[in-house]
């Protein structure tokens, strides 16, 4: 890649991140994302279930459907005229971790970029950390759902410290 593109895209990146509103939120509101379990997900089945390479992927809502729950989303955020682009329709408590695929109490428009660097890609990492301490039996599955749904934010510095 040369020195030109690499300029073209670092500051395309830059003016995506001045683009994100000042006020987007890095948490969900808790009162229109308190966060749901599937209930098919337990800890004795964690084996089978989100412990199962490829588990997320088989139980994420289709595109189509995810399209339509993060447009109506926008607007229950306030966020009419945003671009969809600069959100990630989330699951507050992640489906590797047995969050509700469907459940509008678990889904949220989530900035993928923030001043703050708390961020989708932040909180993917989180839910990595997580799905991998309990799939190796070192945290139960209640208060790793538990944790993410309180605070993501306070769950990162707790598992993962004070940040990158």
């Amino acid at each position: 890649m040369s020195g030109d593109m690499r300029r073209r895209l670092a500051l395309a990146g830059f003016f995506l991140v001045i683009a994100l509103p000042a006020g987007a939120q890095v948490l969900p509101d808790p009162r229109l994302t308190p966060g749901a379990i599937d209930p098919r997900v337990t800890e004795a089945n964690i084996a089978s279930t989100i412990c199962v390479p490829g588990y997320a992927h088989s139980v994420r809502p289709p595109e189509d459907v995810s399209y339509r729950m993060k447009r109506d989303l926008m607007a229950a955020y306030g966020h009419r005229g945003e671009r969809l682009r600069f959100y990630e329709l989330d699951h507050l408590i992640p489906l590797e971790l047995g969050g509700a695929p469907l459940a509008w109490a678990n889904l949220w428009v989530e900035p993928r970029h923030a001043r703050n660097g708390w961020d989708a890609a932040r909180k993917d990492d989180l839910e990595r950390a997580l799905n991998e301490l309990v799939c190796s039996h070192r945290l139960p599955l209640a208060t790793a759902q538990h944790d993410i749904a309180a605070n993501w934010i306070a769950a990162y510095r707790k598992y993962l410290g004070p940040g990158r």
